[in-house]
């Protein structure tokens, strides 16, 4: 039978963990902030529906979140695809 607190010990000191996140980890939330904001606010609009009929106010609520939603998505696809582009750079064609 094996010990677990040896595979425990094995596991706990791999690395030293502070628990904070690190200022890369930090950069990349503050990056993807507006596509967060943007879910939230999508989930806020469909959650305010859940419990009754949805009215016309409430459609217009939700698909002006949804384009909000795809326009936060495409910045941060078209900032994660501008960033490979210039580390990338500079190959033969």
């Amino acid at each position: 039978m094996k010990s677990i607190a040896a595979l425990q010990a094995a596991v706990t000191a791999a690395a030293p963990f502070d628990g904070e996140p690190s200022d890369a980890e930090l950069d990349a939330i503050e990056t993807e902030m507006p596509a967060i904001l943007a879910d939230v606010d999508l989930l806020d609009a469909q959650i305010m529906t859940i419990d009754r009929t949805p009215t016309e106010l409430d459609h217009q609520r939700i698909r002006r979140a949804r384009r909000r939603v795809l326009a936060a998505r495409r910045d941060l696809a078209n900032l994660t695809t501008a960033a490979t582009d210039t580390a990338v750079s500079g190959g033969a064609a």
